[in-house]
């Protein structure tokens, strides 16, 4: 089945699961949900699965990893999504959302890395950022010389470092509920605002305000949300030379010929730079699977199997053709022990 198909049967499934008809109450396919950077590799698991397999092709949507992770954890039942993918490890607030609506054994599978890149169009120039010329350019506050906050008042790239071109500062990224804006924020912005002495400092002092001024992002129309679908950032990209956008790096492997991404502190995105680390905005990608549903749900544990044999995730796999970054094989192994079992981890 064509993704474009895949993801119209998506569509019209999931508005079925929303209904609570008959027909969802009895369903015999895995129903997922979740990150749109883990979307592309889980759709080719899924169709696999479909094509190998005595079960039917699993439905797919991508809302995004906080979307998703709403989804999974509004309870138990054939209403709801078996499993969500996402884009970065689940927090403790929505493990105890989940618990709190009967979601209590939930099995974390690690399934490889990502990196996180700041992109532009192939014609245009070339970018070599640091991680304060991100916050500088991005935060919705930075400290003045004197070290009060002011708003941003930087309008350019040349404004943040005049090593930098002078070009209109036009970043397009994904909205709160994506696991790319966590991750960003997490790595990109923060990484860039600790760079500050008197904001480091506040880490320690009042965690909360630290952590909202280092993750507030403009409101400006110096960062634009564009939605969760990475693939329309690089087709404006490619339409607007001077902007730039914040996705995963498989979409920019999988679009070389119209985007490259940019040197963050001097090291350039690439399968080895995020696979040894020295990239410095790397992450973990997951899917989480509902327990409960195991013995529900039709193929659940099979198609677990199927993601994380090393067919699929391992060195060679046809997921590091997608642009998966492997796991090691000692820790693929660790995943693939409770996978095989589904044995709950949170």
């Amino acid at each position: 089945m064509k993704l474009k198909a895949l993801f119209a049967a998506t569509t019209v499934s999931m508005a079925v699961l929303a209904s609570g008809s008959a027909t969802a109450a009895n369903r015999d396919y895995i129903s997922i949900v979740g990150s749109s950077t883990v979307y592309p590799f889980a759709t080719v698991v899924a169709e696999r699965f479909g094509r190998t397999s005595q079960y039917p092709v699993p439905t797919m949507e991508s809302t995004g990893s906080g979307g998703g992770l709403k989804l999974f954890c509004a309870g138990v039942g054939e209403n709801t999504p078996d499993i969500t993918n996402s884009s970065r490890k689940i927090k403790d607030s929505e493990v105890n959302l989940c618990k709190s609506n009967g979601v209590s054994d939930i099995v974390e599978v690690k399934i490889g890395y990502d990196g996180i890149v700041i992109a532009n169009s192939k014609q245009a120039i070339d970018y070599n950022v640091t991680l304060k010329n991100v916050f500088d350019a991005l935060a919705k506050q930075i400290p003045s010389e004197n070290g009060t906050l002011i708003d941003n008042p930087n309008q350019t790239w040349s404004d943040v470092d005049p090593s930098l071109p002078n070009i209109k500062i036009e970043v397009l990224g994904p909205p709160p509920t994506s696991g790319t804006r966590d991750a960003f924020v997490e790595l990109a912005m923060e990484g860039g605002c600790k760079q500050y002495p008197s904001l480091a400092a506040l880490k320690s002092e009042d965690k909360s305000r630290y952590k909202a001024i280092c993750h507030a992002m403009r409101e400006d129309g110096a960062f634009i949300e564009a939605g969760e679908n990475d693939n329309l950032i690089v087709q404006k990209l490619k339409a607007s030379p001077d902007a730039l956008g914040v996705f995963g790096y498989s979409f920019l492997e999988e679009n070389m010929d119209v985007v490259k991404g940019a040197s963050i502190d001097g090291v350039a995105p690439s399968f080895d730079s995020i696979g040894d680390g020295s990239y410095p905005v790397s992450r973990s990608m997951f899917f989480y699977v509902k327990k409960a549903h195991e013995n529900v749900i039709p193929g659940i544990k099979e198609y677990v199997h199927q993601f994380t044999a090393d067919e699929a995730i391992g060195d060679m796999g046809y997921l590091v053709d997608r642009g998966l970054i492997p796991l090691s094989s000692s820790e693929r192994k660790q995943v693939r022990d409770a996978a095989i079992n589904l044995k709950p981890n949170l």
